[in-house]
Formats: structure tokens, C-alpha cells, sequence
């Protein structure tokens, strides 16, 4: 029996009050016909849905309505539509905050005024109560009656019921003051605690809106960094159109300083392109006709005239907006604890209330009845479960964040958790610390030689050449000033007679009536049986060095020794030494033979390494790490490490930007070739500061409200006359949740070096 394929789909999710809401709505997803799994994240307001062909997105969005929140579903851009509609929030609640307070001043000075009595106080205290209600406070009382209908509760349904209450209590109070005095009793009012309630939720959520702006702020830049419109190339000319309507096939004409608008490839024209967005390389780069070019990259003097490959959701840009944004909205293992908790938070707090009254009328009759009122209303407004909910989301928003901005890009949550955790890691070799390409790393010209003479030819001879070392040389002869007065390629070539290729061994060939040879050590001990002592020297020390060794020779005298080799990527070194520092041990594992491994290693300063790895040997060597107790990263570039990154705890993968759409590693780190790996240390630096935060914000936000309940039921009265008043507990419970977040964005300025 097949299974059905599964697909995935994120969707931005408004109106939601508190963690409570996000599991609401995660329940009611996961509900929903042909979804598999569903998973709501409150910070980054966004719904996850993994489904199949029975799913019906409009159905699921009627559903999320039903409950009192909204779906965008069926929208060109529905990320900026949900950012416009937040701005619109945020700016109706800006307002309704400066009313509030407005009001809440003079109930304040009001209510703290106990020795202040005129005629008419408590009826202002009433009005002034009820118009901060009705302002405030109606959005809080709709949403916990419908919630209520549905038996369900949230946040709203704790600030609703302490607000009503007080409010109602209080008007009772005020009307028929007699029914108290007749039983004993004082005729106190709160109506300042139901005002002061909403005014100091109100501004927590102002505040809490204005900090978790500041956890998303990096992904808006990397959205905002692809322009809104393009010139497009038709018949009559440039016509200016929205980049949305772009599509492969189209000419776009970009002039002199703009961005690129899709990706492509260059047809006509050259210009230099800053690429650094994508690959971190300040310096910009050559684009001539056929080069490919990234959205988002920007246009330096030169005009370009670029036909577009992939536009939309397709760009690299979009892919690796796509790709934060996912992980920015996925779970982390450590998140399921405070999920477990948000999800039973309110109905216990509504039970841990409604025990306060009775018990505090128990142990003290009526005369207590009036502190049993305060004591519930107080564990009703200081119980907040947004606190817990922001802990673990608004952590990873701002740290995956920073990481994106530093070229790492991290899949989900999971990875990040895992990556904090990593005491090993294990590098392939070529590639990954080394460019993959071999390079000239040394060259000899024995005495009374001129390169000048020759070295025409030699780049001729090798241009022809289809050694794999070949390119090397061609491209080092490009560095050599010698070379801009020797003859054309062409030419050269049409003079050489005889050339013959020489298995496993180099070329041969006459030019000008002399014979011309180049190869490796075995044809030089052809051709020059005995060496002179300083060439032999030369020969051992480059051996040690596992250079791959080229001579060029004339009859049986060597013209030039070139030393070949893999160059080191600049940073590799650092970054070995970044990651030991961190109490991470550095391994590295190569396919190479063991003159080059040990070279290498001992260069780098790596003791742990293995060479002639098969890529099955390279997934055995990762299990017996794990198998020592070991949490193991693996960074590799290409298909022979995929079993390796597999095995791995953590999967580390180089790629070239255009590449990163179609990443499937748990990291990817996307900086240019030859300094990619130096955020590997970096990364892990910031997984581990990220975890610290978070372990630090469920700690104090699970202290918070254990030791905010004790106070608000009234425990400590009897041995230390210690209480909350409600007001006090409503702004206690307002700037929980706001110190959680601003505790988060500390990570946008810590130090990862």
C-alpha cells in the first residue's frame, strides 16, 4: 500500500493574545481533515501544516475564524499582507494605550488616595472604570465569551473574569453599600483594579509588540533586500512593471547601481556585482554575458542586460528567506515543556483562583471576605502564560536571525538545539578545508634559466594538456609578468612537432628543432637519472609536503619545478583553532592518500585524522564517536559525504549561494568559498549563547509565576503580612512577558568571537 505523499505549507496567523491562543490553534489545525501534523509558534505568529491531498486550506482557515483568530490564506504575498495587518494592529493599539492611560492616571491617584474623601469619588472611580473597560477591555471580554461557548479559555478569559468581577463588585457595592454594613462587613470598592488591570495589560502588550518587532527584524531585511520593480525589455523599449510579474524568459535591463530583481543570466554587457548579501565577499564581482547573477545582488557602474531563470518563490533570495522563516517558526525539543504547560495554564488558574476565595473564607469566615476577593482577583491577573510561551520562540526568532545575517542558515529549531550540544566535529578535506582546486603552491627556476626564454611555451604546451594539474599552470603563468610579451597561444602551437602524450607520465614534443618534455617525478628520473644536491632537496622537501610535483624540461636539463597543491582555504587554520578553544575537537576525514592527510594536519594543527576514507568508512568513524558518547558535527560539500551528514547529529553542508534553495542539510553555511568555514565556531557560539538564553527565560519565567501565585493567593500573609494588591499584580504580570523578549534580543548584540 502507498503512502500518500505529504506536503507542507506555512501560513501567518493574526490575532492571537498568548501562547494559550497558538496551541488553540495548533489543536484546531492538527484537527482539520488531511493535515498529518500542525505546529503554531506564537512569537513568529505562523502556522505550520504538513498535509496530504485531502486537505482544504479554506476549510482550515473557517475553522482558526470560528475560534476568534484568522488565516491568510489566498495571497499573492500573505507574509506581507500579515505585516501590514500587524502595523495596523500596532497602531490601533498605540492609541487605545494613550486613552487608557489617560484615564487610568486620575482612577489611580484616585484609588491610592484612601484618606482623600469627597462626595462623588467612587461614582467618578466607576465612570472613569467603565470607559477603560469599554476602550480597553471589550476586544479581552468578547474573546473570553466566545472562548466560554466553546469551553474553552485563554489570557483574554483571566483578564476578562478579574476585570468583570472587580468591575461588577464593586458597582454592587457602590449601589447597595447596606447589604456589607448589615453583615459586618466594610463596603470597599476596586474599581481601580479593574481599570489599572487592562491599562497595564494594554501597555505589556504594546511593549511586547514593539520587542518581538525586534526578533523579526532580520528576516524583513533579507525580504526588503529584493527591489519592487524591474525594467523589462519589449518590442518598444524598457517598460517599468512590478518584479511580481517576471517570468523565466524575460529580458530585464538593469542600470547602474540598482539590485537585481530575479535571478538569471547575463546576456548582454559587463558590470562588477556586489554579491556579499549572499556570500559575505565585500569585494564585488566580475559579471560578462553568460555569468549568473542573484536576486537582490546589486548592479555596480556597468549596465547588464540579464534574461531571468527563476523569479518569485523560486530566487535564491526567496529560498533562503523561505528557509529562516521555517526554522524561525519551527519547535525546538525544549519548547514542548512549556507547550505542555500553556496548553492546562488557564483552566488551572481559573481552579487555583476560585480555591483561593473558598479557602481564605474557610480559615477566616466572612470577615475575611473582602481579602479572599482581592487574594482571587490577584491570582487571576498575575498568572500569565506568555511569558512561557515567548521563552523558547522569541530566543530562536532573534538567534536564527543573527545567524542568517552572518551567512549560517539553520532548517529548524531541532538543529539548533542539537548544534549547542556538539563536542565533535568532523571535516572532510578537499573542500571543505582546502578550495577543492589544486593551485600553485611553489615554484623553482634552477640558475642561469630565464622564464622569459620559455614560458610561452610551457603555457601553450599546457593549455593543450589534459592533465587534471594542467589548469593550475595555465592559470599561474596568467600571474607572471613574463608572459604579456610571449606569442600567441595559436601560434606557438602551430610550430610544436611531435607532441605525444606519455601515459601516467606527462607530454613530449620538438619545437624549433629542440625536445620539449613535461611530467611528474617518474619522468624526471627518465630524463635526469641524477639531480644536482639543491634540486634533489627541493624534490624531498615538496614530497614531504605532498605537493603534487610538474617539471618542464629541454633534453636533460629541468627549466622549472612547479609545486602543486589543494589550497588551504585562508580561515581553516582559525577556525581549527576557534573550535578547539570552545572545547570542540576538530577531526577530519579524507578519501587522499596519507602523505597529503598528514600534511595537512600537521599544518592545521588537527591530531585527530584519517586518510583513504571511503564515504561508508567516513559514516562508521561518526558511529563510533557517537558511540563514545559523542555529539557529532559533520561538514562536508559534496555526494561522497551525504552518508557522513546523515549519521551526523548535526549536518553541516558548503554551498555556493545559487545553490541554497535546494539545501536539505540541518546547516548550511552560504559565505564565500574560501572563508565559509570560519562560521562554523561561529555558529556553534551562537547555538550555545541561544540555549543559554533560553534556559534562562523558562527558569525565570517558571519562578515568576510559582512565586507570583504564592504572593497573589495570600500564603505569606500569615507569618510576614506579605500581599499583592491586584493592580500591582496586573503590572507585574504586563512586564513579564516584556522582560522575557528583551532578555531574547540581547543575543542581536552579544559577542561571538
Amino acid at each position: 500500500m502507498m503512502t500518500a505523499k505529504l506536503h507542507t505549507a506555512d501560513y501567518p496567523l493574526l490575532n492571537l493574545h498568548c501562547a494559550g491562543c497558538a496551541q488553540r490553534a495548533e489543536g484546531i489545525a492538527a484537527s482539520q481533515r488531511g493535515v498529518k501534523k500542525a505546529s503554531a509558534n506564537f512569537a513568529a505568529s505562523l502556522l505550520h501544516v504538513e498535509y496530504n491531498e485531502d486537505f482544504d486550506a479554506v476549510s482550515l482557515q473557517k475553522a482558526i475564524q470560528d475560534a476568534g483568530y484568522d488565516l491568510i490564506i489566498n495571497s499573492p504575498d500573505p507574509f506581507a499582507e500579515q505585516e501590514k495587518e500587524n502595523a495596523k494592529v500596532y497602531a490601533a493599539l498605540k492609541k487605545r494605550v494613550l486613552v487608557v492611560w489617560i484615564l487610568a492616571l486620575p482612577l489611580m491617584v484616585l484609588g491610592m488616595a484612601h484618606a482623600w474623601h469627597f462626595p462623588g469619588k467612587d461614582v467618578a472611580m466607576m465612570w472613569l472604570s467603565f470607559f477603560i473597560l469599554y476602550i480597553g477591555g471589550r476586544d479581552f471580554i468578547r474573546n473570553a465569551f466566545r472562548l466560554a461557548r466553546q469551553w474553552s479559555a485563554n489570557m483574554d478569559t483571566l483578564v476578562a473574569v478579574s476585570t468583570l468581577v472587580s468591575f461588577l463588585f464593586s458597582v454592587f457595592t457602590l449601589c447597595f453599600p447596606e447589604f456589607w454594613q448589615k453583615n459586618g462587613l466594610g463596603s470597599h470598592v476596586y474599581f481601580e483594579a479593574s481599570g489599572m488591570i487592562i491599562a497595564f495589560v494594554l501597555l505589556g502588550k504594546l511593549l511586547e509588540g514593539r520587542a518581538k518587532n525586534g526578533t523579526s527584524a532580520a528576516l524583513r531585511e533579507l525580504v526588503h533586500l529584493q527591489p519592487d520593480t524591474a525594467f523589462l525589455l519589449t518590442e518598444n523599449g524598457e517598460k517599468q512593471v512590478p518584479v511580481s510579474v517576471l517570468r523565466p524568459g524575460d529580458r530585464v535591463s538593469v542600470h547602474p547601481g540598482s539590485q537585481l530583481p530575479a535571478d538569471g543570466v547575463v546576456r548582454t554587457g559587463s558590470s562588477y556585482v556586489d554579491e556579499s548579501m549572499i556570500t559575505g565577499e565585500p569585494v564585488p564581482v566580475l559579471k560578462t554575458p553568460e555569468s549568473r547573477v542573484v536576486a537582490g545582488t546589486i548592479n555596480q557602474k556597468g549596465g547588464l542586460e540579464v534574461e531571468i531563470t527563476a523569479s518569485g518563490a523560486d530566487t535564491v533570495l526567496a529560498g533562503i528567506v523561505r528557509m529562516v522563516r521555517e526554522a524561525q517558526g519551527s519547535k525546538a525539543p525544549v519548547q514542548r515543556i512549556a507547550d505542555k504547560v500553556a496548553a492546562v495554564f488557564v483552566p488551572v488558574i481559573l481552579l487555583l483562583a476560585a480555591l483561593t476565595f473558598v479557602l481564605w473564607l474557610l480559615i477566616g469566615g466572612t470577615a475575611c471576605f473582602h481579602y479572599a476577593l482581592l487574594c482571587a482577583l490577584s491570582v487571576l491577573v498575575i498568572a500569565c502564560p506568555c511569558a512561557l510561551g515567548l521563552a523558547t520562540p522569541t530566543a530562536l526568532m532573534v538567534g536564527m536571525g543573527r545567524a542568517a545575517r552572518n551567512h549560517i542558515l539553520i532548517k529548524d529549531a531541532s538543529a539548533l538545539e542539537s548544534l549547542s550540544q556538539v563536542d565533535a566535529v568532523v571535516m572532510d578535506k578537499t573542500g571543505t578545508l582546502t578550495c577543492g582546486k589544486p593551485v600553485v603552491s611553489a615554484y623553482f627556476v634552477p640558475e642561469n634559466q630565464s622564464l622569459g626564454e620559455w614560458i610561452g611555451l610551457f603555457r601553450a604546451a599546457e593549455e593543450k594538456s589534459e592533465h587534471p594539474l594542467a589548469q593550475a599552470a595555465v592559470q599561474w603563468t596568467d600571474t607572471l609578468k613574463e608572459t604579456s610579451g610571449a606569442a600567441p597561444v595559436a601560434e606557438i602551437f602551430r610550430e610544436m612537432e611531435n607532441l605525444e602524450s606519455l601515459t601516467g607520465k606527462g607530454l613530449q614534443f620538438n619545437y624549433r628543432g629542440q625536445s620539449y618534455w613535461i611530467g611528474g617525478l617518474s619522468l624526471l628520473s627518465e630524463k635526469i637519472p641524477a639531480l644536482i644536491p639543491a634540486q634533489q632537496e627541493l624534490v624531498s622537501d615538496w614530497v614531504e609536503k605532498a605537493y603534487s610535483i610538474v617539471v618542464f624540461g629541454k633534453d636533460e636539463h629541468p627549466l622549472l619545478y612547479l609545486g602543486i597543491s589543494d589550497e588551504v582555504k585562508p580561515c581553516a587554520q582559525e577556525t581549527v583553532v576557534r573550535l578547539q578553544k570552545a572545547g570542540v575537537e576538530v577531526y577530519m576525514l579524507t578519501g587522499d592518500h596519507q602523505r597529503a592527510a598528514s600534511a595537512l594536519a600537521s599544518r592545521l594543527g588537527i591530531g585527530n585524522y584519517e586518510a583513504g576514507m571511503l564515504p561508508s568508512h567516513k559514516e562508521e568513524y561518526i558511529k563510533r564517536l557517537q558511540q563514545e558518547g559523542r555529539r557529532v558535527a559533520m561538514v562536508g560539500d559534496g555526494i561522497n559525504d551525504s552518508q557522513a551528514l546523515a549519521r551526523a547529529d548535526v549536518s553541516i553542508a558548503l554551498k555556493r549561494g545559487t545553490d541554497i534553495a535546494a539545501n536539505v542539510a540541518s546547516v548550511v553555511l552560504i559565505g564565500n568559498e574560501k572563508t565559509d568555514i570560519a562560521a562554523i565556531p561561529t555558529a556553534i557560539l551562537l547555538s550555545r549563547k541561544t540555549y543559554g538564553i533560553i534556559k534562562g527565560n523558562l527558569f525565570w519565567a517558571f519562578i515568576y509565576n510559582v512565586a507570583g501565585l504564592v504572593l497573589a493567593s495570600g500564603l505569606l500573609f500569615p507569618f510576614w503580612g506579605i500581599t499583592l494588591n491586584p493592580m500591582i499584580a496586573s503590572a507585574a504580570m504586563a512586564f513579564s512577558s516584556v522582560s522575557v523578549v528583551a532578555n531574547s534580543l540581547r543575543l542581536k548584540w552579544v559577542r561571538l568571537q
